[in-house]
C-alpha cells in the first residue's frame, strides 16, 4: 500500500509506532506466495538442462506400471502387449506395431514422421530445459521447439479446449512440483510411448516433478538404459554432466478408453552438458520408416 498523509488525530509517537513499522518492513522483505499455494515451503529450483540417454519410461516399485520393451533395444522397438493395463484394442495396437518393427522397419511415430508429440509421449525427449517465475513453469523441449507452459495455482478452465499439449496447471507440495493435464488433443499419430500404445482425449496426465540425489539419479538412469536402450551422445542425446541432483518426474496416467486401470512410471533426467542445440525435424528425402533414402528424380541433361 502507498504511503499517505498521517491522520491529524493520531496521537502516537514515533517510539510507539516503530514495533509496527519494523513489522512492515520485514513483511515488504518477505517473498510473497502466490493465492492458493499449498504451503510457504521453499520452491524447490528445477531450473536449467537436463538431459537422458534413454527413450522408454521406468515402471514403479510396485502396482500397475507402463508397457515395457521385449527387446531392450533402440533398433528394434517392441512393446510387451501381454501387459493387464492395456484394452483389447490397445493390445492389438501395440503387438502390430512390434511385429512391424521386428519385420526389419519403422512403424510411424510422432518423432519419425514430424509430427506433434503430446505428453507423456513428450517425455521421451532426450533434453528438457525448465524455466520457473512466480505464475508459470515453461517446460522447453529440445526436439522440434516443444514446449509446455504450467499455470501455477489455478483450476482447468470450465471448457477445455483441446491442444497437442493439453491444459497443464500445477502446485507445488513441500519440494515437488505437482501438474494436473487434460485436454490432449489426438490425432493419427498420437501414442503414449515408443511402443505405440495409443490414447484417447478422456487422458488424464498427472506429474510430479523432484529432485533426487546423483547417486539414485545415476543408478536409476542406468537402469532404463539397459530396460529399453542406450543413446550414446554421438547420436544425439546430450553430454551427462557426473554429479548433482538429478530430476525425476513420476507420473500416472488414467484413460478409461485404452487401459484397463491406472498406471504410475517414471523418467529420471541428469545435468545436461553442452549448449541448448536446435533440433528441428524437417522434411527430407530420407524415409525414417524404411530407413533408406527416397531417389530424387534426376535428369541426363539439363532442360534448358
Amino acid at each position: 500500500m502507498q504511503a499517505t498523509e498521517e491522520n491529524p488525530v493520531t496521537k502516537f509517537s514515533l517510539n510507539s509506532r516503530l514495533p509496527a513499522l519494523l513489522v512492515c518492513i520485514i513483511s515488504a522483505a518477505t517473498p510473497a506466495f502466490p493465492a492458493g499455494a499449498k504451503n510457504a515451503d521453499p520452491v524447490p529450483d528445477f531450473s536449467g538442462l537436463w538431459g537422458r540417454n534413454s527413450v522408454g519410461f521406468q515402471p514403479p516399485p510396485s502396482g500397475p506400471g507402463p508397457v515395457m520393451s521385449t527387446t531392450h533395444s533402440i533398433f528394434m522397438v517392441v512393446g510387451d502387449y501381454t501387459n493387464p493395463i492395456l484394452k483389447p484394442a490397445a493390445a492389438e495396437r501395440v503387438k502390430k506395431d512390434g511385429e512391424i518393427s521386428r519385420s526389419g522397419v519403422n512403424f510411424p511415430t510422432p518423432s519419425n514422421q514430424c509430427g506433434p508429440k503430446s505428453p507423456p509421449y513428450l517425455l521421451r525427449t532426450l533434453e528438457i530445459q525448465v524455466l520457473q517465475d512466480k505464475d508459470y513453469v515453461t517446460i522447453l523441449y529440445v526436439h522440434d521447439d516443444a514446449f509446455r507452459r504450467v499455470r501455477l495455482n489455478q483450476p482447468h478452465p470450465a471448457r477445455v479446449t483441446s491442444s497437442w499439449s493439453g491444459d497443464s496447471v500445477g502446485h507445488y507440495e513441500g519440494d515437488t512440483l505437482v501438474v494436473d493435464t487434460v485436454g490432449i488433443k489426438v490425432g493419427p499419430l498420437s501414442m503414449i510411448d515408443i511402443f505405440g500404445t495409443p490414447q484417447s482425449e478422456g487422458l488424464h496426465l498427472i506429474e510430479r516433478y523432484r529432485l533426487i540425489d546423483g547417486e539414485t539419479a545415476n543408478t536409476t538412469a542406468e537402469r532404463a538404459e539397459k530396460e529399453t536402450g542406450y543413446i550414446a551422445p554421438e547420436r544425439g542425446a546430450p553430454d551427462i554432466e557426473a554429479g548433482g541432483k538429478g530430476l525425476q518426474v513420476q507420473f500416472t496416467v488414467e484413460d478409461a478408453a485404452v487401459f484397463t486401470m491406472p498406471w504410475s512410471a517414471s523418467v529420471t533426467y541428469r545435468r545436461a552438458g553442452g549448449e541448448w542445440v536446435e533440433d528441428i525435424c524437417a522434411d527430407n528425402p530420407h524415409d525414417y520408416i524404411t530407413g533408406k533414402d527416397t531417389p530424387v528424380p534426376t535428369a541426363d541433361k539439363p532442360d534448358f
